[in-house]
């Protein structure tokens, strides 16, 4: 079991990157096709380190951050694998999601995987969050993630166009996946002290250990696989749109409700510091303006 899990492991961090690559030329593809006085944006890619407290290696990935673009004002595609000891406050935080007590005992872990989040110049273009993983301890593995749109302005047929991809992408793994991953999706990306959702929703899914890992990677890789096709045609659709000083107001209040909702509730957010990954690719996420009224 140990050597399955091993070449499991490989899998999964390289798909994370493959798919890491495709994301990446897509969108500056996107740069280039765009015109305006701005140059074409390009991502600044960072290799990423961790080390234990001990001083050993404990893994890394890569950041990579696009600053400034004609079409994107920041995104970050973010992948990274990492592996070590679980602190008392990681390991707590697990046990009350799942039944994973024996993590006391033997607090070792091995996590993978990619975090994407895109804030757009134009307003009538929507952000957007995207991210998978496979995390691996001596008591139990499993899957997550998920993807959800955050619009300043929403139209309801982007939104529309944005889950009609995912329920196709969900559909042939098992046909409650979309429905049950969007009323999670509802529940997980609502802000509380806000009483409002951060977005117009998408699909989110954690602990996904069906007994199939070969089906539960398939499903996560095809997550991964709708975020193009559910995302790129909304930017080209927006991407030329005028746009008033107006729109440039709800956009960055809107940011401000994102970067609320990261740094209070995400849980990657919580597990990247909690666990000493580098504080910059943990932080990408965040916009490069927003505003609170």
């Amino acid at each position: 079991m140990k050597d399955n899990f091993e070449d499991r492991k490989t899998r999964a961090s390289a798909w994370f990157r493959s798919l890491r690559d495709e994301i990446v030329a897509a969108f500056e593809a996107l740069e280039d096709t765009q015109t305006g006085d701005l140059p074409a944006g390009r991502f600044e890619v960072t290799q990423t380190k961790r080390h234990s407290d001990d001083g050993q290696d404990a893994g890394g990935g890569l950041m990579s951050v696009m600053r400034g673009g004609r079409v994107f004002e920041k995104v970050g595609v973010n992948v990274s694998t990492v592996y070590g000891q679980l602190g008392p406050r990681a390991v707590a935080a697990m046990a009350a999601r799942k039944d994973l007590s024996g993590l006391k005992d033997d607090p070792t872990f091995w996590a993978a995987g990619i975090s994407l989040v895109a804030h757009m110049r134009n307003p009538h273009a929507p952000a957007v969050h995207m991210n998978t993983r496979m995390f691996w301890t001596p008591v139990a593995s499993w899957f997550g993630g998920g993807t959800d749109l955050n619009p300043a302005i929403e139209y309801a047929e982007d939104t529309a166009h944005f889950h009609d991809v995912l329920r196709d992408h969900c559909a042939p793994h098992a046909p409650d996946y979309y429905d049950r991953f969007k009323a999670w999706a509802d529940e997980y990306f609502y802000v509380p002290h806000r009483n409002r959702a951060r977005g117009v929703g998408g699909i989110f899914y954690d602990d996904l250990h069906t007994g199939d890992w070969e089906a539960d990677f398939a499903f996560t890789q095809d997550v991964g696989r709708a975020f193009l096709p559910a995302f790129v045609p909304l930017v080209e659709k927006r991407r030329h749109s005028p746009w008033t000083e107006d729109d440039r107001e709800a956009q960055l209040i809107h940011r401000g409700l994102y970067a609320e909702y990261n740094l209070v509730y995400d849980r990657g957010t919580k597990f990247g510091l909690e666990t000493g990954h580098d504080a910059n690719a943990v932080l990408m996420s965040l916009p490069p303006i927003a505003k609170w009224t």
